[in-house]
């Protein structure tokens, strides 16, 4: 399990705990990747802290800011069968992450969390917030990802041999970029399959809809560009 983290000393710690707890009673070996980049807090720090208490976590520094950034090296610094990046506000319940992988799931290329594909629920989010997103989205299906109705939840497994492949090809470091390791599967022939979860809005999300939206616009026309000039192989 991969988490960034830029600026999450208040959720970390919790996140940690509870993450840690349910992988003890699973069957399956696990690792818990922490990537801190670029905080002004004491995140790095509180993520030390839990080394000792936590076998599996590992906790890696970046320097330069950016989700995506923070994704693609905690997935390439990975070695599971089964790599799932999480958001350290656990807006989905960790007790969900089986439902992703085998036995519960048959073994597939990527598995990702979706709020809109039906059975999917949410829990207090701003209609504004809703609207934002579903227009958002609506450009990444025209321009990008046909089909798939949920491409920004942050919470998205991955097989191991997919993940070395996909984000070692990843450009972007900002939002958009799991938009655009998506794009390169789709054209590498890799399947997407959408699970729909209970999502839990939280008003201290990091995501600031409308201050983002006009880079991740600019990023989706990146995004095409490429692979019209090729670009993802």
């Amino acid at each position: 399990m991969v988490f960034p983290a830029h600026n999450e000393e208040g959720r970390l710690p919790a996140t940690l705990e509870q993450t840690a707890e349910f992988l003890k009673i699973q069957s399956y070996d696990s690792e818990i990747i922490v990537v801190e980049n670029g905080s002004s807090d004491r995140t790095l720090a509180i993520a030390h802290q839990f080394v000792d208490q936590i076998p599996n976590l590992q906790v890696i520094h970046e320097d330069r800011r950016g989700k995506g950034l923070a994704v693609r090296t905690g997935m390439l610094a990975a070695t599971g069968e089964y790599r799932m990046f999480l958001d350290v506000d656990l807006s989905m319940p960790i007790n969900e992450v089986n439902r992703f992988i085998p036995p519960i799931l048959p073994r597939l290329d990527i598995a990702i969390a979706s709020r809109e594909v039906r059975g999917a629920v949410r829990y207090g989010e701003p209609r504004i917030r809703h609207i934002v997103g579903r227009g958002f989205n609506l450009l990444v299906r025209l321009l990008a990802l046909p089909g798939l109705q949920d491409s920004q939840c942050g919470f998205k497994c991955f097989r191991g041999q997919v993940a070395d492949e996909l984000f070692a090809l990843q450009t972007i470091d900002g939002w958009t970029f799991d938009v655009e390791v998506l794009f390169i599967a789709r054209k590498r022939g890799y399947t997407i399959s959408e699970i729909p979860i209970a999502w839990y809005y939280y008003p201290q999300s990091k995501m600031r809809v409308m201050q983002a939206s006009f880079r991740m616009f600019a990023d989706l026309w990146a995004i095409r560009s490429n692979g019209w000039r090729g670009k993802y192989g």
